[in-house]
């Protein structure tokens, strides 16, 4: 499977339907973001049975802002509805991969436990709209 586009129309039911999503932040202009588009690509080939989503963050400013894009291209993982992992730079294939191994390897009720507060673990049960992001349990560790 390919990347897809996600936009703020179809940010529900990709997030919603697919529970482990990655998503590149990218704009065409960006360098950087060039440089990632194909180990991004071969990445979605190799594991095709996850979602692999691409955001222009030119073309959809509200979910760039929804999610607080500052910098690109940013990575998330979204699992669950919940981001697992958000980083901006581009990663090179083997980080890639031991991060997508890594976020394979969660503990979903752990996670939803480690919520800070019960609001956040009740943010994290309930569908989200790109202008109310998934909950976050910060970064995943790189060790």
């Amino acid at each position: 499977m390919s990347t897809m586009e996600l936009t703020k129309d179809n940010f529900d039911e990709i997030v919603a339907d697919d529970g482990f999503v990655l998503i590149d932040f990218w704009a065409d202009w960006c360098g950087p973001c060039r440089q990632f588009a194909p180990v991004y690509e071969a990445a979605a080939e190799r594991h095709s049975d996850l979602t692999f989503a691409k955001v222009d963050t030119e073309a959809q400013q509200e979910l760039a802002a929804a999610f607080e894009i500052q910098s690109i291209p940013t990575l998330m993982i979204v699992r669950e509805r919940i981001v697992v992992f958000a980083q901006p730079g581009a990663l090179p294939e083997a980080a890639l991969e031991d991060l997508i191994g890594q976020a394979r390897q969660l503990d979903m009720q752990e996670v939803r436990a480690s919520a800070t507060t019960p609001d956040d673990a009740a943010q994290a049960a309930e569908p989200t709209t790109p202008s109310d992001p998934p909950a976050s349990s910060g970064p995943a560790s790189s060790a």
